[in-house]
C-alpha cells in the first residue's frame, strides 16, 4: 500500500513503455536488485545500507510521525516481552524495532525471524512480534497493546522516519529513469483518492477514508532536507548499534566521459591504499577499469601486503578419492552417478601410494577432495583422515559441499561432522564448491548443491572451531560482473567476522564440450577477475595465481595483477582436467617462472608458513 504512489505513475504516460514493473516483498526486491534480475528496485533502508547499493534522490516512502503500517504488537506490555518475533520481510524495520527496543532499555530480548504474518502467530504472554506493511494495517486490531513505531522513532529523536528509497547497482543512473521516477512521485501524490479506492476494493471493504488518510496524514512521499535529516539519524544510531553501515551513498545522472574516467580513477586510488570499496565499485572496476591501470593499482596493493617481493608455493598433492557424486553439476565432467561406469573409490593402498610419491618429492601437504558418495559414511571419512595423517603429511581435505551433504546423510549437524573430523586430524578446509555465491547462478549450474548461505555457514563453523580454510571463484558461468563483486562481498564479510580464510584462488570456467556452454574467458579477463579481486579482497593477505588452469605465462603475469603466491606443484588434477586442458610443472619449474618474473621463490606450508628460500 506505501509503496503505490511511487508507482502509479510509472504506467501511464512515456513511462509506460520503458519500465516493466514487478511487485515483490521488500527483502526479495533487495534480493532481485543485488543479483542483477532488476535494475531499479524500491528497498527499505537497511538493505540498501547492508548492499552497498545506491540510493536515488527522487522520492521516498517516509513517516511525519504516527506510520500505522509498523508496530509491536502484544498480549501484554512491552516491558514484560522476553522474546520478539521480526517480520523477515523488511531489513529496515527489524533494525529500527531493534534500535527502539534498546532505547526502552530492553537489551536482552531473544529475536526470531519469521515469515510475514507468521510472526503474528507466535504471539503470547512475553512475546512480542514486528508487523509491517499491510499484515501491519490488518491484523492490528487483534492485539491489546500496540507499539507504533513511527510514533516512538519521532518521539525519540525529532525526525521523520524514512523506510524505503529507489536504488540501484551502479554510483550513476540514465536521467531520464531519473525523471521517469520523479513524475512517478508528483502524480502518485495526486492520486491519493484512487488509490485508497482501489485499495479499499481489493480489501473487501466499503469505506476507503482510512486509507486515504494513511497516505495524505500518516506518509509523505519527497525526500527533503527533514527526511535526509532522519535518515542520516537512523544510520548513525543503528551504526553506533553496530546494526548498520554508517551513510547510504546517492547515485548520481550519468556523467560526461570524462569524469566517468575521474570516477575510475578515484575507485582505483582508493582500493590501493587498502580502502575498501562496494559491491557496486567492484563491479564497475570489472566493466570499465582500463586493464594496465587496474593491474597497476592491484600491484601497489600487493606491494604493501608483500614488500620483500618474495613469491611462495607448495609441494602438495591433490588427492581425488572418489568421483562418485549425486550432485550432477552441469559444468563437472569428472563426476560418475552411483552405479555408473567410470565410477571409483580409491583403495588405502592406491592412496598410500600416492602419498608416499609426495614424501619423496618433499611434499608436505595433501589435498583431499571427492564427489558427493552416498556409499560413504562417517567412519570412512575419519578412517581417511588418520590414515594420511599416519603418513605424517597436513591435510586440507573436504569441501564445504563434502562436509554439508555429509551431515545431511548422517542425520546431524555440520558442526558435529566437523569436530569428528578434527579429532580424526583434519587441519583445514579448502574452499572448493563455491563456485559463483549467488544462489541465481547456483540454481542454474549446480541446482543440488548447497545454498551460497550454507556453503558460508560451513566455513563459519569451520573457523570458529580453530580450522583455516580458502576461499575460490569459478566465474564464467553467465554470472554477471556485479554478481562476481557479490560473491567477492560474501567472502570480504565473512573474513571481516573470523578471519579464517587463508587465500583467495579465481579461476575460469573450463569448457570441454559439455553441456554448460559458459562464457570462454581469456588471459586477460582472468588478469581482470584476479586484479578486481585483490582490490575487493582488502582484508585477504594471500591470493594465489591460477597457472594450473590459466598456463605458466599467465600465472607470471598473475603476481604483477595482484598475485603472491604460485600455488602447487601439480602432481595429478583429475576434476578440472576433465573438463579442459591443465598444466602441470614441479618445483624446479614453479621455481623458475617464478625467477624469470623477477621475484624470489619460496617454500611454503599450508598456512603460508615459509620453509626455506629456494636455492
Amino acid at each position: 500500500m506505501n509503496s503505490r504512489p511511487l508507482l502509479y505513475g510509472l504506467g501511464r504516460g512515456p513511462a509506460r513503455e520503458r519500465i516493466q514493473i514487478e511487485h515483490a516483498p521488500p527483502s526479495e526486491c533487495a534480493r532481485r536488485l543485488a543479483e542483477g534480475e532488476v535494475d531499479v528496485g524500491l528497498l527499505p533502508v537497511a538493505a540498501i545500507a547492508q548492499l552497498g547499493l545506491y540510493a536515488l534522490p527522487v522520492g521516498c516512502v517516509s513517516a511525519k510521525g504516527r506510520v500505522e503500517s509498523i508496530l509491536l504488537v502484544g498480549e501484554t506490555p512491552i516491558d514484560t516481552w522476553h522474546t520478539v518475533s521480526l517480520d523477515r520481510s523488511s531489513r529496515s524495520s527489524a533494525t529500527l524495532a531493534r534500535l527502539l527496543l534498546a532505547a526502552r532499555g530492553k537489551t536482552d530480548l531473544r529475536y526470531e525471524v519469521r515469515d510475514p504474518y507468521e510472526a503474528a502467530e507466535t504471539v503470547g504472554i512475553g512475546r512480542g512480534a514486528l508487523l509491517i506493511g499491510d499484515a501491519a494495517l490488518e491484523l492490528q486490531g487483534r492485539f491489546p497493546y500496540r507499539y507504533d513505531l513511527g510514533e516512538m522513532w519521532n518521539a525519540w529523536t525529532g525526525f521523520p522516519l524514512v523506510t524505503a528509497l529507489w536504488a540501484v547497482r551502479e554510483p550513476t543512473v540514465d536521467p531520464v529513469i531519473l525523471a521517469d521516477l520523479q513524475e512517478a512521485v508528483e502524480a502518485g501524490k495526486g492520486a491519493f483518492d484512487q488509490l485508497a479506492l482501489a485499495h479499499a476494493v481489493e480489501m473487501g471493504e466499503a469505506d476507503p477514508e482510512p486509507y486515504r488518510r494513511y497516505l495524505s496524514e500518516s506518509l509523505a512521499f519527497d525526500l527533503g532536507r527533514r527526511e535526509r535529516a532522519g535518515l542520516a539519524e537512523y544510520l548513525r544510531r543503528a551504526n553506533a548499534a553496530g546494526l548498520l553501515p554508517p551513510e547510504i551513498h546517492f547515485a548520481s545522472p550519468m556523467p560526461n566521459r570524462a569524469l566517468q574516467r575521474a570516477g575510475i580513477e578515484a575507485i582505483l586510488s582508493r582500493a590501493a591504499a587498502g580502502k575498501r570499496i562496494s559491491i557496486a565499485e567492484s563491479a564497475r572496476l570489472l566493466d570499465e577499469a582500463p586493464l594496465a591501470e587496474l593491474g597497476a593499482a592491484a600491484d601497489e596493493r600487493r606491494r604493501q601486503l608483500h614488500p620483500d617481493g618474495h613469491v611462495t608455493y607448495i609441494v602438495e598433492r591433490n588427492v581425488n578419492y572418489t568421483n562418485v557424486c549425486t550432485t550432477a553439476c552441469r559444468f563437472c565432467a569428472f563426476f560418475r552417478a552411483p552405479g555408473k561406469d567410470g565410477g571409483y573409490t580409491l583403495s588405502w593402498d592406491e592412496i598410500g601410494a600416492k602419498l608416499e610419491a609426495l614424501k619423496a618429492a618433499g611434499g608436505v601437504q595433501v589435498l583431499l577432495q571427492g564427489g558427493i558418495n552416498p556409499e560413504l559414511r562417517l567412519p570412512y571419512y575419519e578412517e581417511l583422515v588418520r590414515f594420511i595423517k599416519g603418513h605424517g603429511l597436513r591435510l586440507n581435505g573436504f569441501s564445504p559441499e563434502e562436509i554439508h551433504c555429509l551431515a545431511e546423510l548422517e542425520g546431524t549437524s555440520v558442526e558435529a561432522i566437523l569436530v569428528r573430523l578434527k579429532d580424526a586430524g583434519l587441519d583445514s578446509v579448502p574452499g572448493g564448491g563455491a563456485e559463483v555465491l549467488v544462489d541465481r547462478v547456483r540454481s542454474r549450474i549446480a541446482r543440488k548443491k548447497a545454498t551460497s548461505a550454507e556453503w558460508l555457514e560451513v566455513m563459519r563453523i569451520a573457523h570458529r572451531l580453530g580450522m583455516r580454510a580458502s576461499a575460490t571463484l569459478m566465474y564464467g558461468v553467465g554470472e554477471t560482473s556485479f554478481e562476481r563483486a557479490l560473491h567477492l562481498s560474501k567472502l570480504r564479510d565473512l573474513q571481516d567476522e573470523t578471519g579464517g580464510f587463508t587465500a583467495f584462488i579465481c579461476w575460469p570456467y573450463q569448457d570441454g564440450g559439455l553441456k554448460l556452454r559458459g562464457d570462454q574467458e581469456g588471459a586477460g579477463e582472468y588478469l581482470r577477475m584476479l586484479a578486481v579481486s585483490r582490490l575487493t579482497l582488502d582484508n585477504f593477505e594471500n591470493l594465489q595465481a591460477s597457472w594450473p588452469t590459466m598456463g605458466p605465462t599467465v600465472g607470471q603475469a598473475a603476481l604483477h595483477f595482484g598475485a603472491n603466491d604460485f600455488g602447487q606443484v601439480m602432481f595429478e588434477e583429475n576434476v578440472v582436467s576433465a573438463a579442459g586442458s591443465v598444466f602441470s610443472m614441479n618445483s624446479a619449474g614453479i621455481e623458475r617462472h617464478i625467477r624469470d618474473a623477477g621475484f624470489v621463490p619460496v617454500r611454503r606450508n599450508g598456512l603460508y608458513g615459509r620453509l626455506e628460500d629456494a636455492a
